[in-house]
């Protein structure tokens, strides 16, 4: 039984590692295109951006966003309801002004991606996304806080689909 100790350590070693290695393959893989999509925010390119971003996720998100917003309102229940019936057209215009490349130029300084500064390789961004569990990756100010910005793979491709930062980060160019 002692000989087999170490077999059964180097088995179970072994195995943690590769229970590691799943989320670690995850994070590598969502790095490469949110490596991109740094990239697309840095150069201001508008196609390259659109290809690594879940437009309709993110104008979802608004559309929730102004419904919570007019439900809160002290206002009168018809203009509330006028409110939340408009909720999806301002969502829209809102995500075609919003969602560009230069908008999210704060959000990416924010996290220390200023012009003049090199964008990290894949494996340094790789480092600083986690796991959710649910088939998402998210990147966070500190290594164990929440989730700021939110990254799923609707087709293939990893593209920013939520963002729980601070709205003050999104500034019109």
């Amino acid at each position: 039984m002692i000989r087999r100790l170490p077999a059964l350590c180097a088995v179970f070693a072994l195995s943690t590692l590769g229970l590691a290695g799943c989320a670690s393959v995850e994070r590598v893989d969502a790095a490469g295109d949110v490596h991109a999509l740094l990239i697309s925010i840095r150069d201001g390119d508008k196609v390259a951006f659109d290809a690594r971003i879940d437009r309709p996720a993110l104008q979802s998100q608004i559309e929730a966003y102004l419904v919570q917003r007019a439900r809160a309102a002290n206002v009168d229940e018809p203009l509330r309801g006028l409110a939340m019936l408009l909720a999806g057209p301002a969502a829209k215009a809102a995500g075609d002004t919003l969602l560009r490349p230069q908008t999210f130029r704060a959000a990416a300084e924010y996290y220390g991606y200023t012009p003049g500064q090199p964008i990290p390789g894949q494996m340094a961004i790789a480092g600083a996304l986690k796991s959710t569990g649910n088939g998402a990756v998210c990147a966070t100010r500190a290594r164990h806080g929440p989730c700021l910005l939110t990254f799923t793979r609707p087709d293939g491709t990893w593209k920013l689909s939520r963002f729980d930062g601070d709205p003050a980060q999104l500034r019109l160019p």
